[in-house]
């Protein structure tokens, strides 16, 4: 005769220690057959890697719809959890282990109204709810399938060894009596069969078992959002009559007026877990509360699941869930009410695997509703049940010492010492986070709270990165990007550190590109750094891997099966664009639904991943949409990233055929159409358009630099005027290039150009006798030409005329800036008119004021002549020009002004004692 199954139900609280070790050795106590966790029953397949070796918590279960990123969940686990823990006893034990809760397939299609696609997917179940749902076990009794008939199991209450028995009769009915389960007993078997017409239906049967939780343990839900405000969760409040914090409201209870440091009291600190009582608390908690739809389907389907084990024949059955709906599950139902809860379920096709997880995403104010406020110091009192305000203290002080404070053993001694005086004096069984946060502060840190925070940082939190097997399922991009790493010596780490790559070397130069593919995919574990020196064959990353890349590269995986495909494919969607044309497949519909200036962010792209299969399709847009876009400020706006790309390309070896024609077309379209686009402007297009025309004179001064025209080594051989930063362009004024002349004061103008007001006599002869050949042959030349059409007009904007001038002055084209400025600054002009063209003249820096003392004077001249009104009116103007220049720089024409050095001073140069330095800036320069 078989013997009567016994049911017992363990409620926890989700990550919580204390709670963890406590089911673990209930679980070694009561030595079931099979132990139910709640969770996607989905993850099935997936338990066995639990067991595996190179499985390093946390880590997560993944569900994703595939084809729709914003439907996923994760529900995240770890070495404290109470669920993990029952994993890591039925692999040691070797009995069953199965998920209980609704099928991420189901949970995945019925997310609430309010989850958008902004949402991360990492979204709590328990979110209105705290994340200790400490509860317990119940007991019922649970009958056995049968037309009518009356058969009882026994569901007990666990707790410490005590339990309490009570005997549910069976609602007969005559009808099969069995409930819709598949024959796995797992609930669904994996598949989301809850939404089969089998769950519409069977015989009267009842269970008068259970077992729910507000919250899957452990695990964020895949059908609550991170983020709730408490207008959402007053709407779902309404709903079910009211909305309750089952801990604070037991934490008020007890006197306390913080939740964390009750349940830590109770719960954590203490020897055991007293389940029997935390279930009576819940009890009393959740009297008179009406679940909502959500979570009376949870429930059911869990009863569903145990009648499925009940009816394969397991006699010792433990399910560890939530605290929270131990009440819910210990009351009698019938099996036809759970089959009507669970009738018409929609459903959608999901995909489950482990993911790494990091501790910072276990906090509560990660967003995850779950979560706690110290996974670090959770963490630590797990695996220190002996000695841990000792053992905590020592880290803190370690950690200390690392960031050179100087702690000593008796610093440790004395803040043990404070810690638990604290604890005394406070009534606690052991000093908690908070007393020992204040003994760390006090004797540690000794009252600066700047240590406090490192400590909080590092060990309170933690940022420690879970790892899966090999044998994990993932999509052969994922797996792909996995032997990449461990070939390039790249480890995934929570946290952030800093790479600086020499792409001369073989190895940086790989994990540059992986990183730059990457963010084509839309991956950013590698963000940019400010790079120090000046060559282009330096970068500096900083690499920080987040779990929710994982969503990415899954999605991303429909592009190909290695990061190199996937990212030639992802970079040619993008340039084909959407297609708004009539005939579809034609050049423009291929081009017209992308800016130029981002398809020519794509060519940068390219070089930088090295994805040359991609680079002919992007070059063949970018000439698609030029060919249709006749806006001057769209062809300039795309024209630096191409000559960027060029010098990349050179830089990094990777070829870049025929990108050097469309650049020669579209500076050639610029320099014919900058004349008509710099007319009737308002003041805040005229500003951008300074901002595009600087960017195109820095990028025409890399297309005249020998690194770019003449090709160099893979290595990356800076030009002798020395190499812009991978990161873009030169100074706003223009790079220092071939064509610039030397100051006879030897200062470098902010601009880019080294110049004065006086330049010597042979260079000033050189620039002015060779500009009309120079504009024939360069394309710095042609530029600087056209600018110089613009400059001589009058109905150009003066903040534009202004800027001009100085970019012509800098490049040595020009040699009478004092008298424009004179001109400019004459009293037939509004002062505003006057105000914005200083602002474009000395936009490239203030240090021409300071070596060219006829220009300071007439800007001082003027403004001392301005009335009152009229100097209000420009004084807004003048505070952001000047505002923007250097500390120094102001203070130097400050220093210049109150001297009453600003008349012009007639200078004599020996030109024979500056002929040795002329040749050395010329052989720097490349110009020797």
């Amino acid at each position: 005769m078989r013997a009567e199954p016994r049911l017992t139900v363990l409620g926890v609280r989700h990550h919580g220690p204390g709670s963890a070790r406590a089911v673990r050795a209930e679980l070694e106590r009561l030595s079931p057959d099979i132990v139910l966790i709640e969770g996607p029953p989905e993850a099935d397949a997936l338990v066995s890697l639990a067991a595996d070796p190179e499985m390093e918590p946390p880590v997560a279960l993944l569900a994703h719809v595939p084809g729709d990123p914003t439907k996923a969940a994760f529900w995240p686990f770890a070495t404290f959890s109470p669920e993990w823990q029952a994993l890591q006893y039925a692999a040691h034990a070797a009995i069953p282990a199965r998920f209980c809760d609704l099928p991420a397939t189901n949970s995945l299609a019925i997310r609430p109204q309010h989850d958008t696609p902004g949402d991360t997917p990492e979204d709590p179940r328990d979110s209105p709810e705290p994340a200790s749902d400490g509860g317990g076990p119940a007991e019922a009794l649970v009958p056995a399938s049968g037309g009518g008939g009356l058969s009882e199991a026994i569901v007990s209450v666990s707790g410490g060894g005590g339990s309490a028995e009570a005997v549910v009769p069976a609602s007969g009915g005559g009808g099969s009596g069995e409930a819709a389960v598949p024959a796995s007993g797992s609930g669904s078997g994996g598949s989301g069969e809850a939404a089969d017409p089998a769950f519409d239906g069977g015989g009267p049967g009842e269970l008068a078992a259970p077992l729910l939780d507000r919250g899957s343990p452990g695990a964020t839900s895949p059908d609550r959002p991170v983020e709730r405000d408490s207008e959402e969760a007053s709407r779902e409040a309404d709903g079910s009559g009211f909305r309750v914090d089952p801990i604070g409201a037991l934490a008020a209870a007890a006197g306390y007026d913080d939740p964390e440091r009750w349940w830590e009291d109770a719960v954590e600190h203490r020897g055991d877990t007293p389940f029997e009582v935390i279930a009576e608390a819940m009890a009393a908690v959740r009297e008179g509360y009406t679940p909502d739809e959500y979570e009376a389907r949870r429930e059911a389907y869990m009863r569903r699941t145990i009648r499925a084990a009940v009816k394969e024949g397991f006699t010792n059955i433990v399910v560890v869930c939530g605290a929270w709906h131990v009440p819910a599950l210990t009351q009698a139902t019938t099996a036809v009410a759970d089959d009507r809860v669970l009738r018409g379920l929609p459903k959608v096709k999901a995909e489950m695997t482990w993911v790494p997880w990091t501790h910072g995403r276990l906090a509560s104010w990660s967003g995850y509703g779950a979560g706690i406020t110290s996974p670090g110091w959770y963490h630590h009192l797990f695996d220190n049940p002996v000695q841990p305000i000792e053992r905590w203290l020592t880290k803190a002080a370690r950690v200390l010492r690392e960031e050179g404070l100087p702690v000593s053993s008796a610093h440790v001694i004395e803040s043990v010492r404070l810690a638990n005086s604290l604890a005394v004096l406070r009534g606690r069984p052991l000093a908690g986070l908070a007393e020992v946060t204040e003994a760390a502060r006090a004797v540690l840190c000794e009252g600066d709270e700047l240590p406090v925070e490192l400590i909080q940082r590092q060990l309170v939190v933690g940022e420690s990165l879970g790892h899966v097997p090999d044998a994990t399922p993932m999509v052969p991009l994922q797996r792909h990007l996995r032997e990449e790493q461990r070939r390039l010596r790249l480890k995934p780490e929570a946290l952030a550190r800093d790479y600086d790559l020499d792409l001369r070397k073989p190895l940086d130069l790989d994990r540059s590109k992986l990183l730059h593919r990457l963010r084509v995919l839309g991956v950013p574990w590698g963000t940019l750094r400010e790079t120090r020196g000046k060559g282009t064959f330096k970068e500096s990353w900083t690499l920080e891997w987040h779990p929710e890349y994982d969503i990415t590269l899954i999605e991303a995986a429909a592009c190909g099966i290695t990061v190199p495909s996937a990212a030639t494919t992802k970079i040619r969607e993008v340039a084909a664009g959407p297609a708004h044309s009539p005939t579809p497949g034609s050049p423009a519909a291929e081009a017209q639904g992308v800016a130029l200036a981002d398809l020519t962010g794509l060519v940068e792209q390219c070089l930088l991943a090295d994805l040359p299969d991609a680079l002919p399709h992007v070059l063949k847009a970018i000439g698609d949409r030029a060919a249709l876009d006749h806006d001057v400020r769209h062809l300039m706006a795309a024209l630096p990233a191409l000559v960027r790309a060029q010098r990349y390309g050179d830089v990094r070896g990777t070829p870049a055929d025929g990108l050097g024609s469309i650049v020669t077309s579209l500076l050639a379209r610029s320099c014919a159409g900058l004349s008509p686009a710099v007319s009737g402007l308002d003041d805040d297009t005229a500003r951008e358009m300074v901002v595009q025309i600087d960017a195109v004179t820095s990028a025409v001064t890399l297309l005249d630099d020998p690194a770019t025209t003449n090709a160099t080594s893979p290595g990356g051989a800076t030009s002798p005027g020395g190499a812009t930063s991978p990161g873009g362009a030169t100074s706003p004024g223009g790079a220092t290039s071939s064509g610039d002349a030397i100051s006879s004061g030897g200062a470098t103008s902010s601009g880019g150009a080294i110049s004065s007001g006086n330049m010597s006599s042979d260079v000033a002869s050189r620039s002015v006798d060779s500009s009309a050949a120079y504009a024939v042959t360069s394309p710095r030349g042609r530029w600087l030409a056209a600018l110089r059409g613009v400059a001589d007009r009058a109905d150009v904007p003066g903040v534009i005329e202004g800027r001009i001038v100085r970019i012509l002055f800098d490049a040595e084209v020009i040699d009478d800036a004092d008298d424009r400025m004179s001109r400019a600054m004459s009293l037939g002009h509004p002062p505003v008119r006057v105000a914005v063209w200083i602002e474009g003249f000395l936009s490239g820096g203030g240090l021409m004021l300071v070596h060219d003392a006829r220009l300071l004077a007439m800007v001082d001249g003027w403004l001392s002549g301005l009335q009152g009104e009229a100097f209000i009116d420009v004084l807004p103007l003048l505070r952001r020009t000047f505002g923007a220049f250097a500390p120094p720089e102001r203070r130097a024409i400050g220093s210049r002004v109150a001297s009453g050095a600003t008349a012009p001073v007639e200078i004599t140069y020996d030109e024979s004692q500056a002929a040795g330095a002329v040749k050395t800036v010329l052989a720097i320069l490349g110009r020797a």
